[in-house]
């Protein structure tokens, strides 16, 4: 019988189920997700799911992977490290400062990409370098000729990181969903994050069909980090259909401009009860560190790190302009005044 198997027509025994036919073509079902006719096929039922001609059969896997909510990462909050004593002997006290996303404690306030680099191992310091520990995987189709080519869980441990599928490349509601009913069903996770373009060519949200997508994946259980416009009547508007972090972008994906528009982003955070983080258009360290300035509670970031001249060097800088500029913030920073004020007092001058 004739078959469409990830867009191409093929040629397979009549009366194969699901189960046959990941073993007929050398994959390991719990390494996959399958879709049949629009419909995902439950991995619990592989086996009674017989492929019929003319099917349409989509298997795909995570360009990434993924790890449990009940993983280390959903422990009681991170420490921070040690204080260095102060001229006195006594010590600071700085009390733990956690990202908190639907209940989930991180120590790490970046989130990265794991796209765009040279090679998986280049990816794999990267991020190590970086101290994510939210990484975003893409969903994508399996290499049907070739069962056995490397994946990215291959690199990053998904017992270490967790990994947030995402719905890069979408641009319809419609698409969206159908991959995240995927993802999920290939790794069991509901933490995920809805990006919906308008265009190839800016990369710039559609408003309308996100609405559209997050309103039906809350609906089916998902917990919905949500890319969008600096829009703060749209970040609140997905704030109270009830996703878990709103994702406004600086600037369009990839291009580095930094933040455009600190005031909306502000006015965004000042509205919020839910994390806010900036979402693409960081270009180097200081985007960051002003990002988090504003008072952001991260920022997410793939192409500053994956295309600078030496990735590695530059995930250590984000990281460390990501700690500096929420430290600054919490600490608070001077007004702005139009006038000089002397730091040393004038009392005692002798001349």
């Amino acid at each position: 019988m004739r078959i469409s198997l990830n867009g191409d027509a093929t040629e397979l025994p009549e009366g194969i189920n699901v189960a046959e036919l990941l073993r007929h073509l050398g994959f390991d079902a719990r390494r996959v997700a399958v879709e049949r006719n629009l419909n995902v096929v439950p991995r619990d039922r592989f086996t009674d799911t017989t492929v019929e001609p003319e099917d349409r059969i989509e298997i795909v896997h995570f360009i990434g992977g993924g790890m449990e909510p009940d993983s280390d990462l959903m422990g009681e909050s991170p420490s921070l490290p040690p204080t260095p004593p102060l001229p006195d002997g006594s010590v600071a006290v700085m009390q733990p400062d956690p990202l908190v996303i639907a209940g989930r404690r991180f120590t790490s306030r970046l989130l990265v990409g794991t796209g765009k680099y040279k090679d998986f191992e280049e990816t794999a310091q990267a991020v190590a370098a970086s101290g994510a520990e939210i990484v975003t995987v893409a969903v994508r189709r399996v290499n049907v000729s070739d069962p056995n080519a490397p994946m990215l869980t291959d690199h990053l441990d998904p017992k270490k990181y967790l990994y947030l599928p995402n719905t890069a490349g979408c641009y319809t509601a419609d698409d969206a969903v159908r991959t995240l009913r995927l993802a999920r069903e290939a790794g069991g996770w509901n933490l995920v994050k809805l990006e919906v373009l308008s265009d190839p060519k800016y990369l710039w949200p559609n408003n309308p069909e996100t609405l559209i997508a997050a309103e039906r994946l809350i609906a089916e259980g998902f917990e919905v980090m949500v890319y969008t416009t600096d829009d703060p009547y749209l970040c609140k508007r997905f704030e109270e259909m009830g996703c878990v972090a709103v994702m406004p972008l600086a600037a369009p994906i990839g291009s580095g401009l930094g933040v455009r528009n600190p005031y909306t982003i502000k006015i965004i955070i000042e509205e919020a009860k839910v994390p806010i983080l900036v979402d693409a258009g960081v270009g180097c360290a200081s985007d960051a560190a002003f990002a988090m300035e504003l008072g952001c509670d991260g920022v997410l970031m793939n192409t500053a790190i994956a295309g600078a001249k030496d990735p590695i060097r530059m995930a250590v800088a984000m990281r460390k302009a990501v700690e500096a500029g929420r430290a600054s913030y919490l600490a608070g920073r001077i007004p702005r005044k139009l006038y000089a004020s002397a730091s040393s007092p004038l009392d005692g001058l002798f001349f």
